[in-house]
């Protein structure tokens, strides 16, 4: 497609970003030319890629990333030649799976201080989502769990790859998901299945996501003996058991199960039709009046706006303060556990509380996974 040859650079335009140098370490920025529909380049416009590149630790998030993010935001925001704002991770392992454990355990806990201002960081990363102009496409490549599943949903649009697994870790791992799903998902779920979400921290698959309204579209992303299968670990056609539940989305169990893992180990995965579907959606959404979008978007994010504004501030001081105490050892344990074995011992924990041992003293060391295996 050729440009209009009226369509020019018109005049010299003033520089709003904060700063010229958005680069930071695991942030990929970068601008795709837009398509039309039928496949066309457009010249001139761009979609801009936003990449969470931290795959070996499945994309979690460090400090410079959640700055990185926040100034590829602006960036993107700002940009008069982009269409849509493409958020995803990379790799086919994972969206982002939240903070960076590691560096929580070993550098933020026990420095509620210092977490207060991680934590300022990671709400201005939650809002340059919500406030961008553009409409923000989350690619959903991979697992998309605790923190990576609040900024997945602070995006205005969610694809995933069908084998990519959902949730929140909050209270398993030692904090609250108050970092935007408990403002978010009673929004985009209703009450009840946002408390089961976000208390039980239970992960749930793709097609469950699409069945709950989490997530917009999903495709699968398998590829066995060079074609494209469903997810085989979960039920995908639409079924009820002996009890009149809905199954659909839920894992295989017993023999099922061992053939559904058998059957993923035989493929390869393959995120080309992710990738046509994310640009088949960022197409259509250049065939619209920008403005109008825009205007559109910000009363679609009211509710989650709403909510957010309400609460990220009291968020913030308690999950600095509760660094001192199941934050600490939630991290410690994540970060310090065998692959199996993550967790504290929740039981001994509630027991010694129950008690009245003090934090202050051996109860942190006796709850950690090193202990339970000695036991």
């Amino acid at each position: 497609m050729n440009a209009p040859e009226n369509i020019s650079a018109l005049r010299a335009f003033k520089n709003h970003d904060l700063v010229d140098d958005i680069s930071k370490p695991g942030i990929r920025y970068e601008k795709r030319q837009a398509l039309t529909p039928d496949g066309a380049t457009v010249p001139g416009l761009y979609n801009a890629w936003i990449t969470l590149d931290n795959p070996t630790q499945y994309n979690s998030y460090t400090t410079d990333m959640v700055k990185g993010a926040i100034l590829a935001f602006r960036a993107a925001s700002n940009a008069r030649d982009v269409n849509c704002v493409v958020f995803t991770g990379a790799g086919d392992k994972a969206f982002c799976t939240g903070g960076n454990t590691k560096e929580y355990a070993e550098y933020y806990a026990g420095h509620p201080q210092e977490y207060r201002q991680y934590m300022r960081l990671f709400n201005d990363m939650v809002s340059a989502i919500l406030a961008c102009d553009k409409p923000v496409i989350c690619r959903v490549n991979g697992m998309r769990i605790g923190g990576g599943q609040e900024i997945g949903m602070a995006c205005d649009f969610s694809v995933a790859q069908d084998l990519a697994r959902f949730g929140q870790a909050g209270p398993k791992h030692g904090s609250a998901p108050i970092g935007g799903a408990t403002d978010f998902l009673p929004v985009m779920v209703g009450a009840e299945r946002a408390m089961a979400a976000c208390v039980l921290c239970e992960p749930f698959s793709a097609h469950k996501a699409y069945q709950m309204g989490v997530i917009s579209d999903l495709v699968p992303a398998l590829k066995v003996a060079g074609e494209f299968i469903a997810n085989p670990l979960v039920e995908t056609q639409r079924m009820v058991d002996k009890f009149g539940r809905n199954v659909y989305g839920e894992p295989k169990t017993g023999g099922a199960a061992k053939e559904a893992k058998a059957l993923l180990a035989s493929g390869s995965v393959d995120l080309s039709l992710l990738d046509a579907k994310v640009e088949e959606l960022c197409a259509k959404i250049l065939l619209t009046f920008p403005d109008c979008t825009t205007r559109t978007l910000e009363e679609l994010r009211k509710p989650k706006l709403e909510a957010w504004n309400r609460n990220k501030e009291d968020a913030r001081s308690w999950l600095a303060l509760n660094m001192m105490t199941e934050g600490r050892a939630g991290f410690t344990a994540f970060n310090e556990g065998t692959k199996d074995d993550r967790e504290a011992d929740f039981v001994l924990l509630r027991q010694k509380l129950a008690a009245g041992e003090s934090w202050v003293g051996p109860l942190h060391d006796s709850i950690q996974p090193r202990n339970k295996r000695r036991s």
